[in-house]
């Protein structure tokens, strides 16, 4: 068993695409097994919204807003280009399209997926590619985890109903988990094996709801939209990161944009927002699973793509006279200069 688990661990995404592929199996070949009640229906079936509200507080407590000032402008400037690249598009296949789709992807679905993105993989990504100030970025892009910025989006384009009250229910416990992490360390060190701990129980009981034909024949066109998020969300938080060190008249070694790339790309967590959504706005459940099915086949593709994404931009800058290091010392330097300015004459 152990060695089975290993194997699995090497799947992206593993925590939330396999238990959600076995919920689908088991929903589709042998439904009676979750519906003997009790405890065992709860947990593994309809359970959904108490595991999703668990999920957001651990979610919330790890979101840090006292970062370093690049680094927060800089998680300020990926938070915006991806949300507002995925608004943009989702919006746009929402309205300009005949049925409302765009070769089957959902608006939904497109922008969950696009204005999501894998913390885990930016960390990693930044710690070998970046420096600090990309890596501290992750204090702010942490906001889009969850369905919060999708059910903006939703909700200012009338595309769902999300009544004042409905919406801050949804998303509170996601503030109260980020009241609790940033009053208190403890809390925060708490709360921070919940954020692994529940996916995969999340993602079974979401999987149980699908069919697994669903998941087979809705869900392969969510490559389409796993390259999209790389292509068009990865390409927005670059040129928005570009745009954002010619404002700031940042030298043009320092014009670091690894952390742009490292953005492009999906959570797992985001598989959890159709059906998050659906329980607010009840008119979208009947979309929930090829909605579900989408998201779960972008967040594989992006977690294969992007890498390779971030490793190329890396070697393009450092062949044009680019590098994170350049970057780091230009802001140790202002920063020496700032104290040494503030510092009285003696």
């Amino acid at each position: 068993m152990e060695t089975l688990f290993r194997q699995l661990g090497r799947i992206p995404g593993a925590l939330m695409i396999v238990p959600l592929f076995l919920g689908a199996v088991v929903a589709s070949l042998a439904p009676g097994i979750l519906e003997i009640g009790s405890f065992t229906t709860a947990l593994f079936k309809s359970g959904t919204p108490v595991l999703i509200g668990l999920f957001f507080v651990c979610v919330g407590s790890q979101i840090d807003l006292r970062a370093a000032v690049p680094a927060v402008e800089k998680g300020i400037v990926l938070l915006l280009a991806k949300f507002g690249i995925a608004a943009a598009i989702g919006l746009s296949v929402a309205f300009l399209t005949p049925e409302g789709t765009l070769w089957g992807l959902l608006p939904v679905a497109i922008i969950a997926a696009m204005s999501n993105s894998n913390g885990s993989l930016f960390v990693a990504l930044t710690s070998q590619f970046g420096n600090r100030s990309d890596k501290g970025a992750i204090s702010i892009l942490s906001i889009n985890d969850g369905p919060f910025l999708t059910m903006i989006a939703l909700g200012a384009a009338g595309l769902a109903q999300f009544p004042a009250l409905a919406l801050f229910s949804a998303i509170f416990p996601m503030i109260f988990g980020f009241i609790l992490g940033n009053s208190s360390p403890t809390a925060r060190a708490f709360l921070a094996p919940g954020e692994k701990l529940i996916i995969p129980f999340v993602a079974f009981a979401i999987g149980a709801g699908i069919n697994f034909g669903v998941l087979l024949s809705s869900g392969a066109v969510g490559v389409i939209l796993g390259l999209g998020t790389v292509v068009l969300s990865g390409g927005a938080a670059v040129l928005c990161l570009w745009v954002w060190h010619v404002l700031r008249r940042h030298p043009r070694p320092t014009r670091n944009l690894v952390a742009g790339a490292a953005e492009a790309s999906t959570a797992g967590n985001a598989i959890a927002t159709p059906a998050a959504i659906a329980l607010i706005d009840p008119s979208l459940a009947p979309i929930q699973g090829i909605a579900t099915a989408q998201v779960a086949t972008a967040v594989v593709c992006t977690a294969f793509t992007m890498p390779f994404l971030v490793a190329w931009l890396a070697g393009w800058q450092r062949r044009n006279g680019i590098s994170p290091e350049a970057e780091e010392a230009y802001y140790e330097s202002k920063s020496a200069a700032g104290q040494t300015a503030a510092t009285p004459a003696e």
